[in-house]
């Protein structure tokens, strides 16, 4: 099994195998949480198109991917190849190269070294707060790729924002994929305490075109009344696989927005899951996918909605060219006790060429009576009329179909708020238009 695995328990009892070749290094307060976390793979098979949540998502071939989890190597990277990813906005930066913190490239400047930080270092001053929450939200249990990183866990991006604490500058998390064929577990953990705000930018990008695998997992916790601003964009290798999970959990009267942009990766699937915990707290999930060629991009999302008097927006854009497959399941759950919920999803889609395939599943799951819940999804080609239009007003057809196309993905793209994110992200949607 050196160069393949032959089937799915094959492939994680090799990735069991290389954990073991690691498991001296060991943080002794988290060593009980990988325990628990490789237990649970043990218990566990990776799932197939037979399962209804990956019915339109076929992983099959990560069974023939015998990659082992990165080494850490010193100055793979120099700051130059990474400027530019850099945000002239940001200046607190913690950057990840191929899972591994690496500290010559980042920079901490603005906040105070207990709150912003690596995990093991973060452990010494925060060890009793972390312990506390780091893999609380996350499930490891029916998830076995949350279980993998858990398993994995030793570097991890961790923010923890004081009570009354406003930063005003948005914290970059860059995790940068550099080797080929192998797999890396990023993880990144955020606790915003009371009345505290935060903008955070979680940018997964690459600076090889090889196939890798990244298997990352985001854990954020807001106390009452803070509020987190989240914008996470995935921008790895067209011949990479990146599966990601991402926890949120809201106390009393916090807001937490994000915006989620898939880009890269051969295969991709990012799984959401937002639970508003206690009264009056509120979240707006935007979401776009650009995808062409063969790539297939899966978004599942679940809001939970368990308190009364309680909001969520979701809107969830698609645009797929070629012979790309783009997947998106959005859940609303409203439980019994969750009265008075106010919630809305939309879920559009835009096809650029008879190839293209979009399978979206919206859904309202509501256990109240006394709810306001609405959602709609739709999939089209570019409006002739509107393309006849531009034409008549001096625009080439190829223009008119840009044109439309960019500002399709631009609503999504101007809710992020960070004024070079957004240029560097319009580029991008301008250059994979070309052939449109």
């Amino acid at each position: 099994m050196s160069n393949k695995a032959a089937n799915s328990g094959d492939y994680l009892q090799y990735l069991l195998n290389s954990w073991s070749a690691k498991s001296a290094d060991k943080l002794s307060g988290l060593s009980q949480l990988r325990a628990r976390a490789i237990d649970s793979v043990n218990t566990q098979r990776l799932p197939n198109k037979r399962d209804e949540e990956w019915r339109f998502t076929d992983i099959s071939p990560l069974t023939q991917l015998a990659f082992p989890p990165s080494q850490q190597q010193s100055k793979v990277v120099q700051a130059n190849d990474l400027e530019q990813f850099y945000l002239p906005e940001t200046t607190n930066r913690l950057v990840f190269v191929d899972g591994h913190y690496a500290a010559e490239l980042s920079t901490i400047a603005d906040a105070p070294i207990q709150m912003i930080g690596n995990l093991p270092a973060m452990m010494r001053s925060r060890a009793s707060t972390i312990e506390s929450h780091l893999g609380h939200y996350a499930k490891i249990d029916g998830n076995v790729f949350s279980a993998l990183n858990t398993a994995f866990l030793r570097d991890c991006a961790v923010i923890i924002v004081p009570k009354k604490t406003v930063i005003v500058e948005p914290i970059q998390l860059l995790f940068v994929s550099t080797q080929e064929e192998v797999s890396s577990y990023p993880r990144c953990f955020v606790i915003a305490e009371q009345d505290s705000k935060l903008t955070l930018i979680e940018d997964h990008v690459s600076i090889t075109s090889a196939s890798y695998i990244t298997n990352t997992v985001a854990e954020i916790c807001l106390a009452a009344n803070a509020h987190v601003q989240h914008i996470r964009i995935q921008r790895d290798s067209q011949q990479a696989y990146h599966l990601a999970n991402c926890a949120v959990s809201l106390a009393h009267a916090s807001q937490y927005q994000s915006v989620s942009v898939s880009l890269g990766s051969k295969i991709s699937r990012y799984n959401l899951e937002v639970q508003l915990s206690d009264e009056n707290s509120e979240c707006t999930i935007d979401g776009l996918t650009l995808i062409a060629g063969q790539q297939l991009s899966d978004t599942h999302t679940c809001i939970d909605h368990i308190k009364p008097h309680c909001t969520s927006h979701q809107q969830h854009k698609c645009i797929v060219d070629e012979t790309a497959h783009a997947v998106f399941n959005g859940k609303i759950m409203v439980r019994p006790q969750a009265q008075q919920t106010n919630s809305s999803q939309s879920s559009r889609n835009l096809l650029l060429s008879n190839t293209a395939k979009v399978d979206t599943k919206p859904q309202l799951e509501i256990f109240a009576d006394d709810v306001k819940c609405a959602h709609g999804a739709t999939v089209g080609q570019l409006d002739s009329e509107e393309i006849f239009y531009l034409e008549s007003r001096g625009l080439s057809k190829e223009s008119a179909r840009k044109l439309l196309t960019y500002a399709f993905a631009a609503d999504i793209i101007h809710r992020i708020p960070v004024a070079s994110l957004q240029q560097q992200l319009e580029k991008i949607v301008l250059n994979q238009m070309q052939g449109v």
